[in-house]
């Protein structure tokens, strides 16, 4: 286990006027996360997962790690509700050739603690790619308990676990649960906790808000990997800050992709029914950036 700290964004995914994926313009919001140094993940919540095809999925893989060249990380998301689909995805990925590829936790249909056993357990059997565990429970209604997690770490090929739960004491559980275990690492998604995580275990932390504040991210992970925590802390007033503004406006995904939008409209809008335009609401946001300085490219 390395002391290194690392972050990733939960990239947004781009779509033309017609809802159709727009490839070129994720490229591009790749390029903009390569160069402030941070490392991707695709075909998260941020990414309108739950509302990409099968084959949109597999293409945005391949347009990702095409682009990316192997110049930074690259984890991919396969988790769908079943188990079949899940693996079949996650097949189609670790053929294309990821870092990663994370499992959110089924959701609509209710899993018990054995059932996320399985789940977990066959997809990582099915691939050689490393699987990391997500947990996300206010999207999902399903929860890895702590214990479940310490049981699927011993299995050989899952690597960690990505906690967007937002409760400190199981992001803590979690946490333990990778110092005893070699080889599982802990990212942890809320992004008012990256510093807090960084600094107390975490491997790395998967931010949504690092989409429109990619600078601010990397600076916190590289002030915590020089040791100069008080720039950490300074980097991660101003990123709560700005999450706090943003996200009492709604929901935080739909929110993020409307703010990187009003900064860079080459991102489109998230896949209906998503957050429409509204003009108060737009007002507010460009508000928002104009306060943190992200006018003309978040």
């Amino acid at each position: 286990m390395t002391d290194h700290k690392e972050a990733f964004v939960a990239l947004v995914t781009c779509f033309n006027d017609d809802e159709t994926v727009n490839y070129e313009a994720t490229r591009a919001q790749v390029r903009r996360q390569v160069a402030a140094g941070n490392h991707i993940m695709c075909a998260g919540t941020n990414g309108d997962f739950s509302a990409l095809t099968f084959d949109e999925k597999v293409q945005l893989c391949g347009e990702v790690v095409d682009e990316v060249a192997g110049r930074t990380r690259v984890i991919v998301n396969a988790g769908m509700p079943a188990t079949f689909e899940t693996i079949a995805l996650a097949r189609e990925f670790d053929r294309i050739g990821v870092d990663g590829i994370a499992v959110i936790t089924p959701f609509f249909i209710a899993c018990t603690q054995d059932g996320l056993i399985r789940h977990f357990t066959a997809v990582a059997d099915a691939v050689d790619t490393p699987v990391y565990l997500y947990d996300i429970p206010a999207r999902t209604q399903n929860h890895i308990e702590p214990e479940t997690a310490r049981t699927l770490a011993a299995h050989g090929n899952i690597a960690g676990i990505k906690d967007s739960g937002g409760a400190q004491d199981t992001l803590e559980a979690y946490m333990a649960i990778g110092r005893d275990v070699a080889g599982f690492d802990v990212y942890s998604g809320p992004d008012h906790l990256v510093h807090w995580a960084l600094a107390n275990g975490a491997r790395g932390v998967i931010s949504g808000l690092g989409n429109v504040m990619p600078e601010v991210l990397a600076r916190i992970v590289a002030c915590v990997n020089a040791g100069d925590e008080a720039g950490a802390a300074e980097a991660q007033a101003t990123y709560t800050a700005f999450r706090t503004d943003l996200y009492k406006l709604g929901y935080p995904p739909a929110l993020v992709k409307r703010a990187l939008y009003l900064s860079d409209a080459s991102v489109g809008l998230s896949r209906q029914p998503a957050l429409l335009p509204d003009p108060q609401q737009d007002m507010h946001i460009k508000d928002i950036i104009r306060k943190y300085g992200l006018e003309g490219g978040a």
